[in-house]
């Protein structure tokens, strides 16, 4: 199968997982977001031949369907691979854990996994460093830069292209805290 192969069948899944999800304040779509990872990491890929673009494309276009959907590891597995349902699982927050542990419990487990596993998290918190909705108090947006930037600091070796892009978007988030 060709990376194109691989996008289509996990966009296709992702697509009917996620099929009455819509963007945060929207009515696009949400596999808009899912393919906005996607772009990051192909264009991430393409400064690193030695990376695994077919479990780097597969992830990202899954990276949501454990939290956000009905879809289970297991049927991710099945349907992909093993290596691919832990790249998705270790993406996915632990909520038995207080919500304020979840995401550093989220990271630390992705440091277990394959650098490409790193990436697909940057490219995903790089698309959601949008304006934040107009509900966020400023604590709330000043929260979610903090997790970034911790984010950053404990994924940034995965790649240096990504790594710049995340910290400029970290940079311009910063209009909002004014």
């Amino acid at each position: 199968m060709t990376i194109q192969d691989y996008y289509q069948k996990a966009i296709k899944f992702a697509g009917e997982a996620h099929k009455d999800q819509k963007l945060p304040n929207s009515e696009i779509s949400y596999i808009v977001h899912l393919a906005n990872v996607t772009n990051e990491v192909i264009y991430t890929l393409n400064t690193n031949n030695k990376l695994n673009a077919e479990l780097a494309v597969q992830v990202a276009l899954l990276h949501d369907c454990i939290e956000d959907t009905n879809v289970t590891f297991e049927q991710i597995a099945l349907e992909f691979s093993p290596e691919i349902a832990k790249g998705v699982l270790a993406l996915t927050k632990n909520e038995s854990l207080e919500k304020e542990l979840q995401l550093e419990d989220s990271v630390n487990r992705i440091l277990l996994e394959p650098k490409e596993i790193w990436i697909v998290k940057m490219a995903d918190r790089i698309t959601n460093l949008q304006k934040p909705p107009d509900s966020w108090t400023f604590e709330k947006k000043e929260s979610y830069k903090k997790e970034a930037i911790m984010i950053y600091e404990k994924l940034h070796e995965a790649n240096d292209y990504i790594a710049f892009r995340f910290l400029r978007k970290i940079e311009e988030y910063s209009k909002y805290l004014r």
